[in-house]
């Protein structure tokens, strides 16, 4: 579950449903999905005493924050389901990726194989990302500490070393318990050879158009290597 927090603004005429409350934290019912709200006053201001039913605010300044959990889906069914966080920490619907083919990778920068695997990643995606091709890369550090650095600093070195264009999201975990809910679903959906849990750096899911795991590569495994599987799924 991921907490996030949202600041809204009032200056006019509010109506909402207040949850009875002895204390400034109450519930209301917003777009269909319960919010716990905290309300910060400003200066030289007041806040009408929360009451159980539907009240009308006088005109006045003041803050709401806005609690909410995004929670993984319940019962996902393909990878479009999910919702992740690009570099900058903005939110992500893989669902955008629809119709695409995608390789899903744990990349990491101070590794032997970041190298070879960034280079033949970066040909397969300037070869094909015409035809449909996106490549989704998520650095992580659980191995050997070989991704230390910050998400910009990650992108600087893919875009200057190896001139990749596909994109890099936020740090994950691909394992243990604070393991990203992309990559839970990713490990259930194909297993390893030794078990579910991701083995290194650069190992590679194969997604096809319609959002399901089709094929699990091991880091060692050469981007080059899977090209036919990719060209089966690109000509689906």
């Amino acid at each position: 579950m991921l907490c996030t927090s949202t600041r809204i603004l009032f200056s006019t005429t509010t109506k909402l449903a207040l949850a009875a409350s002895s204390s400034s934290s109450f519930h209301f019912h917003f777009f269909s999905t319960n919010y716990p709200i905290s309300v910060s006053h400003l200066p030289n201001k007041s806040f009408p005493k929360p009451k159980p039913n539907f009240r009308t605010l006088t005109p006045l300044f003041f803050t709401l924050r806005i609690n909410h959990t995004m929670a993984s889906p319940s019962n996902p069914q393909s990878i479009h389901d999910f919702t992740v966080k690009d570099a900058k920490g903005n939110d992500v619907n893989l669902g955008d990726y629809k119709g695409k083919v995608l390789i899903i990778v744990n990349v990491a920068s101070q590794c032997g194989l970041t190298n070879s695997n960034y280079t033949e990643l970066s040909q397969l995606y300037e070869k094909y990302k015409q035809k449909g091709l996106e490549i989704l890369a998520f650095p992580c550090n659980q191995f050997g500490a070989q991704e230390p650095g910050s998400v910009e600093e990650i992108q600087d070195f893919v875009c200057t070393r190896f001139k990749a264009e596909f994109p890099v999201f936020d740090k994950v975990d691909v394992n243990g318990a604070n393991a990203a809910p992309i990559y839970k679903y990713l490990k259930s959906s194909k297993g390893g050879l030794f078990g579910d849990g991701i083995k290194w750096n650069f190992s590679k899911f194969l997604v096809d158009k319609n959002g399901n795991v089709v094929e699990r590569y091991a880091p060692t495994t050469s981007p080059l290597s899977i090209e036919k599987d990719l060209l089966k799924l690109l000509d689906a």
